[in-house]
């Protein structure tokens, strides 16, 4: 997984635990599936924007504390 993978992962988890949401209830919240969270979580999957934006809803966050600390330079596109 890559360094913005593992950022983003950590960060869901937090603001999960945080909001005292289990897996199942943070699915049930934003509407996907618990195994959607799970993946998102362990970084088997890295999410688009609308479900980073229906996350942070569900955990009554702002989107951007999602990415925190994802640090650009480390993007796979390389240089710009």
């Amino acid at each position: 997984m890559s360094e913005p993978g593992h950022r983003f992962a950590a960060n869901l988890r937090r603001y999960r635990e945080r909001a005292g949401l289990s897996q199942e209830g943070l699915a049930a919240a934003c509407g996907l599936h618990r195994t959607e969270i799970s993946l998102l979580e362990r970084g088997g999957r890295e999410p688009r924007l609308s479900t980073i934006v229906r996350l942070a809803r569900a955990l009554a966050v702002a989107p951007g504390a999602l990415v925190e600390g994802v640090d650009a330079d480390a993007s796979p596109c390389g240089t710009s």
